[in-house]
């Protein structure tokens, strides 16, 4: 019997039902006709990490379009018009998060060391202009992102906005960087966080903070930096010897709450962070000074500790233990002891449930390390500390897009997601130090590395 053209049609779309559903059945990854007109990327690998679950998911597929997750899984249907990419013997996990960064600083490891006494800080500002700032953030950017680093939280040290503009122009692809939010100038006390100044430099401060004394002050401050671009509040509650009150930082955290900005909040000592803490902060920075009281008030009102911590080699300088003389022993010592005081203090804010989250604070040069590599640093003290794989991995991934405001947009792999995509040697719960391998790199769909 001659069929007509719609039988002939009927009877080849049964039979590609057919076909699928069989190709389904037996674990094999059908490609089928595009769906769409947008092109529809498929990413092959040996292994997926679940960071949620912590488990691994075998030969995943991952389908993306338009910048997003549109399915994931085993057995996959590919669409014919889709671009595959086979990345063989990795595992794919989700773009890493570093929770606070200086991207328009890169000092020279000799003059961090003595920023305050050197008065480099206040050279800096006087010889670079914000403009000259935001290119070196644009090269920071760069090299975050080749690390797998896709997004990141900016807290402050950028100059009057620029910060704004290296975040606006990554967004609009001018050029290429992780995902910003930035903090614009950091609220602090008078002062800022630099030593006294004489009256001539002391118009430098107002360069890079906003200094408030009072809770009316400080909440212009927070509407000020709303109104010129920032994402997140960052206020320094100690510098030195200068503390901000109870009733200022409230003022901050319910001015900043009322809009829906998050706080993050440096504090370099215990009383410091109890008052960020009573305040109801989002995120206390550093956290050097602990206590099980503080600890206990931290679990409570769900306040995450972003712990700066590098390994004691990093603060000399160097890309390794290895590169350390003879010379250097005894300054390694003493920086092995504050590595030794950093995995105890780690330790402890597990054991109180606290949620810990990668921060880098990488403002400076190390060694021969681009920074991308030395802002991952901190996830081997955070190893070291006693968290388990999955654990160091969540503090990139989706503990630390929680702390943002973005769990529902990134921090994991699932479907509708951004695919902010990324592929690393082995497997990271065997090792989690292998995400200082990144091989591929995909930000919003797009592929950055290779």
């Amino acid at each position: 019997m001659k069929l007509s053209f719609l039988g002939r049609f009927l009877c080849l779309s049964l039979a590609l039902s057919t076909l699928t559903l069989a190709s389904i059945a037996n674990g094999v990854s059908l490609l089928l006709p595009a769906s769409g007109d947008s092109e529809i990327i498929a990413l092959k690998a040996a292994r997926l990490l679940d960071v949620k679950s912590g488990k691994i998911l075998n030969n995943p597929i991952v389908l993306v379009s338009k910048g997003k997750i549109i399915e994931l899984g085993q057995n996959i249907a590919i669409p014919l018009s889709a671009k595959q990419i086979d990345l063989g013997d990795v595992t794919l996990m989700p773009g890493l998060i570093d929770a606070h960064t200086h991207l328009l600083q890169n000092l020279s490891f000799e003059t961090s060391a003595r920023i305050r006494e050197s008065g480099s800080m206040v050279h800096t500002l006087s010889t670079t202009s914000d403009a000259k700032r935001a290119l070196l953030g644009a090269t920071m950017a760069r090299e975050d992102l080749m690390s797998g680093i896709t997004t990141v939280r900016d807290l402050g040290n950028s100059g009057t906005n620029a910060d704004v503009d290296l975040r606006d122009a990554i967004n609009q692809s001018w050029i290429q960087g992780p995902r910003m939010l930035v903090s614009t100038r950091a609220l602090a006390p008078i002062g800022g966080q630099f030593n006294k100044l004489t009256k001539e430099s002391q118009a430098l401060i107002d360069k890079e903070y906003a200094v408030i004394s009072g809770p009316e002050e400080a909440r212009k401050a927070v509407r000020s930096a709303i109104f010129d671009g920032a994402d997140v509040i960052k206020v320094i509650v100690d510098a030195e010897s200068r503390l901000l009150t109870l009733e200022e930082l409230q003022m901050i955290v319910n001015e900043a709450h009322r809009v829906g900005i998050k706080v993050a909040a440096h504090a370099g000592t215990e009383l410091a962070g109890m008052l960020a803490a009573q305040a109801g902060v989002d995120s206390i920075e550093h956290a050097y000074g602990i206590s099980d009281e503080l600890l206990k008030l931290m679990a409570k009102k769900n306040i995450t500790m972003v712990a700066t911590d590098s390994p004691a080699w990093s603060y000399l300088g160097k890309s390794s233990e290895k590169e350390i003389s003879e010379s250097d022993q005894a300054r390694l010592n003493m920086f092995k002891y504050a590595e030794k005081f950093a995995t105890e203090r780690i330790a402890k804010a597990k054991a109180a449930g606290v949620r810990i989250v990668l921060g880098s604070d990488s403002y400076y040069q190390a060694g021969n390390l681009t920074r991308g590599q030395s802002s991952l640093l901190p996830l081997r003290v955070y190893a070291m500390a006693g968290l388990s794989p999955a654990e160091v991995i969540r503090t990139s991934t989706i503990h630390a897009a929680e702390l943002l405001g973005w769990g529902d947009k990134i921090g994991s792999l699932e479907k509708s997601k951004i695919a902010d995509i990324i592929a690393v040697p082995g497997n990271p719960l065997d090792n989690p130090l292998v995400l200082e391998q990144v091989k591929f790199v995909m930000k919003e769909g797009v592929v950055i590395k290779p």
